[in-house]
């Protein structure tokens, strides 16, 4: 079920975090001018914070140790251990859709 989670007027320099109900872990929503990404906001290497890394060719860099986790898929690089969950998202005019 696609449900509404934010407006692009609500991004700051194309990144979103937003805290979702039942006790789910933050979602990261990245906006790069054309598409929304949506995947959780914690390295799996060590719990830190996704939304301070960088976005370098379609995947965001961990800022603690450098860990890269695919856009698209979620897939991993060392030093984190598995892949993050990711959420499919769209947009409808300004409005974000998640599938959660």
């Amino acid at each position: 079920m696609w449900t509404p989670v934010a407006n692009l007027e609500e991004f700051k320099d194309g990144r979103l975090v937003i805290r979702r109900p039942e006790h789910r872990r933050p979602i990261l929503l990245l906006y790069t001018g054309e598409e929304v990404f949506a995947l959780e906001d914690l390295c799996t290497h060590d719990g830190g914070p996704l939304h301070e890394g960088e976005v370098e060719e379609g995947a965001i860099v961990c800022p603690r140790h450098g860990a890269r986790f695919d856009l698209r898929t979620g897939r991993q690089t060392l030093p984190a251990p598995r892949p993050l969950k990711v959420f499919p998202a769209r947009l409808e005019g300004e409005t974000v859709l998640l599938d959660l």
